[in-house]
């Protein structure tokens, strides 16, 4: 007569498999519980430092070319704006940065686009922009705002900045943040002016949302 071995529960909880899920299971919660820390740390810090927006000034405008033939604009501008990082222990890399020019809330250039770059704790920087506009279609009422601007005196532009930027605090670098810039120059302008072009070195401060 052949004898039948039953195995307990317990014989079965010694095979090597469940040992090796078992394992497996207390590598994935030290994964987890390592990952989750470092998370911590990086928000805490994130917390602590909390960068400042990107201060920018429009330190000199100058207009070679603002002419207007019918519903086409012709425009040449060039524009130089100052960045500065306020922060100290926080660097900035600028991955897209696109100017261009509006007057009376319609784009008169094309983009611009400056080269991306790396601004480091409390640096500044110059960025100087060529703003070319050939042949733009515009509302037919600008021409009606040229002349009114005209007789009162004074020309009223807007200078744009759009693009995409990163946080930096030692090695860690944050993902992309959308950052948008408004700068206004305000420039005498009249039949009276001499020929040349129409500069202004009356700086401003920018606005800037991010």
């Amino acid at each position: 007569m052949s004898q039948i071995t039953i195995k307990s529960p317990k014989h079965c909880a010694a095979k090597p498999g469940i040992h090796i899920k078992r394992n497996y299971r207390k590598l994935f919660f030290s994964f987890s519980a390592c990952f989750t820390i470092i998370l911590l740390l990086i928000f805490l810090i994130w917390l602590i430092l909390h960068p400042s927006k990107p201060q920018f000034s429009l330190t000199e405008v100058d207009i070679y070319q603002l002419n207007l033939s019918g519903p086409q604009l012709n425009s040449s501008i060039q524009v130089t704006l100052l960045s500065k990082n306020p922060n100290q222990k926080v660097g900035i890399f600028y991955d897209e940065f696109r100017v261009y020019a509006t007057y009376k809330g319609q784009q008169i250039t094309l983009d611009s686009l400056l080269p991306p770059f790396y601004q480091n704790h409390e640096e500044s920087n110059l960025l100087t922009a060529a703003l070319v506009g050939n042949g733009l279609p515009v509302d037919p009422s600008l021409g009606y705002e040229v002349v009114r601007d005209q007789t009162a005196g004074r020309l009223i532009l807007n200078f744009k900045v759009i693009g995409r930027l990163r946080w930096k605090v030692g090695t860690w670098v944050s993902g992309r943040y959308r950052f948008n810039v408004n700068c206004v120059s305000i420039m005498a302008f009249g039949p009276g002016l001499p020929a040349g072009p129409l500069t202004s070195r009356q700086g401003s401060q920018c606005s800037v949302t991010i």
